[in-house]
This record gives structure tokens, sequence and C-alpha cells, in this order.
């Protein structure tokens, strides 16, 4: 039987422990030697590097659609940060850091999110979208992912036709997303809400020499006895910027989580059960 987690058997120490994990989180970035990436500039770096885009609202969570009003709103105090951040050569980027006064002005609504494992609403729910654009734009780019953490259930199906396992999930005092800037140019985050979709852009100060692309190898689904998972291996193809000839392949990594909702008939997961 797996062991309760403290903050499950008394959830009335849960506000306690964040601020107290929440403190050591900030304090150890002031310590770690990293110079944290704090510039911003509206006007944007003139080379394009990549860019992507996904839904704002989801109608099909099964919860009111407030909820999704809600993590718009939180959405934009966050991206407010965000739009125009420069990463100089040797900075690092962490969402936290970037994003750490977002509501002070105006607090964040609640949104859905993940707490102890079940999915419910709090102040602040919804910034995973955020994270999980970014994380995107990062894979596109020689950008060095430092810390990032995927999702350990999915509550709902990917939005649109993008390729699986490419998430980010964060938590304040708990987990990050992070990536160091090892290169000799500046790299610049880019947000637009538009209408219905939040688009993400990442520039950059000087004229690539290469492009990227995301792609999913193998995808398996396997029955275990808590329920159904999922397994992507997620790859990247570096090509030419100009000729878009194959320069080099490489297996980023395999993302394994738990499906929470209903797969299509056509899907038959494997029986991942240990036997008898």
């Amino acid at each position: 039987m797996k062991r309760k987690r403290l903050t499950e058997v008394f959830p009335w120490i849960l506000p306690m422990r964040k601020k107290q994990r929440t403190l050591c989180f900030y304090l150890h970035m002031e310590l770690d030697g990293r110079q944290y990436a704090a510039t911003v500039e509206k006007e944007r770096l003139p080379y394009q590097l990549c860019q992507t885009c996904s839904p704002l609202y989801n109608h099909d969570t099964g919860f009111d659609m407030e909820y999704q009003e809600n993590k718009v709103f939180n959405l934009k105090l966050a991206g407010a940060k965000l739009d125009g951040l420069l990463l100089k050569p040797g900075e690092t980027f962490s969402f936290w850091k970037a994003v750490r006064y977002a509501d002070k002005p105006v607090p964040y609504r609640k949104g859905l999110t993940v707490v102890n494992g079940a999915l419910t609403a709090a102040p602040g729910g919804g910034l995973c979208q955020m994270s999980n654009l970014l994380f995107n734009l990062f894979l596109h780019s020689p950008l060095s992912i430092l810390e990032r953490r995927g999702h350990q259930k999915k509550e709902f199906p990917d939005p649109g036709d993008g390729p699986a396992g490419i998430d980010a999930t964060v938590s304040e005092g708990w987990i990050d997303l992070k990536a160091e800037n090892r290169t000799a140019a500046a790299y610049q985050i880019g947000l637009d809400f538009d209408g219905q979709e939040l688009k993400g852009y990442l520039l950059t100060d000087r004229l690539p020499k290469s492009r990227y692309e995301i792609r999913n190898g193998a995808i398996s689904y396997r029955r275990e006895k808590d329920g159904v998972y999922q397994k992507a291996s997620v790859y990247r193809d570096c090509l030419d910027w100009e000729t878009g000839k194959l320069q080099e392949e490489e297996k980023l990594y395999d993302n394994d989580c738990k499906i929470e909702y209903q797969l299509p008939e056509c899907v038959l997961p494997e029986d991942g059960r240990e036997k008898e």
C-alpha cells in the first residue's frame, strides 16, 4: 500500500509546509551561484527561432467554465512578467524566479490544479499551461534544459495534434522549469494572448544556423493495477536553417504518465501487470 504524504494525512499543515518550502526554494537560488534571467525588453529581438500556440479554453474538463476563465486570468498575470524576458549568454531561466511577484498587485484566482494527487481548484491553477508552452519553445532551441518534470497524471487529452509528452509541471517551492543559455546568442520570450489562443515565440539576436523539430518515436499504452499509462518517446531533429537538411537527430527522453481520461476504442493497452 502506498504510503501517504504527511500533508495528505494532515491537510491543515499544507499552507505552513508550502511557506517553509517556498522560502528555502528561493534562498537556494540566491546562493547557487547562477545568474538568473531578469531583464525585460518590450522591443522584440530581430530573429524568430520558433513559435507555438495552445488553446486558452478547454470545454471538456467536466468543471464549471469559471475555472477556465480564472486560468486565463492567471496566465495573463504570469505572462506580463514573462513577455520580453531576455535570456543572455550564461544566464539561467527559472519559471518561478521570473513570475515570483506576478500576483502581488492582483491575486491569482482559483483555477484547476492537482493537489495531493487530486484535481481541484486553487489560486494560481492553470499556470502549467504556460510552463508547457515555454518548455516546448526551449526544446526548439539550443538552450540546455536543467530542470523539468512531466505531469505524473494526464487529466485531459493533449490539445491539438502536436507530439505527446511535451509538458512541464510546476509547483512553487517544489518543482521548477529551468533552462540555461550556454551559447553566445541572446534569446527572448514573446507572448501574445490572441482571442482563443496563447501564442509563444522564442526570438534571438542573431541569424540562427539551425532550426529544430520535435517528434515522437514509439507511443505505447499499458494497463497496470492502478490504471492505464502512456509512454511516449520524444526525439529532436536539428536541421540546417536555410536548406532544411538534417544535421543531427537525438532521443531526448521517454515520457511516462498515467491516463485519467477515456482512451479511444481503437487504443488497446498492453497488460503490464505482474503475473500472479
